[in-house]
């Protein structure tokens, strides 16, 4: 399925005394990595909330394999796992800049009408940009 990839430099605050990423950052660099990829298919975040849908996480599973220092140039590979149906599946891959694997991931979110609080399908428009 569809893909895309951005660059993040690890900055000092997102590391401990060791200079290693805190694990609870990639939880960010996720969500930076799925901002984007919507933003780059015409999909965007603000718009869909303005119509009254939010997409929460409903599920997020990190495979730690390596760890990222301060300072290191990270890539974050974002695809889209399936078409999407009530739910929308990510799956992620984090590397260095010598192209090693530190992290894979996975996020569920789910399509919510903001006005009854309750799951629904996702938005035919959001299906027609994904199908094209």
């Amino acid at each position: 399925m569809k893909f895309d990839e951005i660059q993040i430099r690890v900055r000092y605050g997102e590391t401990d005394q060791m200079g290693v990423v805190y694990h609870g950052n990639y939880a960010l660099y996720l969500e930076m990595g799925r901002i984007e990829w919507l933003r780059k298919m015409g999909i965007s975040y603000k718009n869909m909330e303005e119509n009254g849908i939010m997409l929460p996480v409903i599920s997020m599973t990190l495979n730690y394999k390596r760890p990222a220092h301060y300072d290191d140039l990270i890539n974050v590979k974002t695809q889209l796992k399936n078409r999407p149906s009530a739910k929308i599946e990510f799956e992620y891959e984090i590397t260095n800049e010598k192209g090693e694997i530190l992290t894979t991931a996975t996020v569920v979110l789910v399509f919510i009408d903001m006005k009854t609080n309750r799951p629904i399908r996702a938005p035919k428009y959001i299906l027609d940009i994904i199908d094209a």
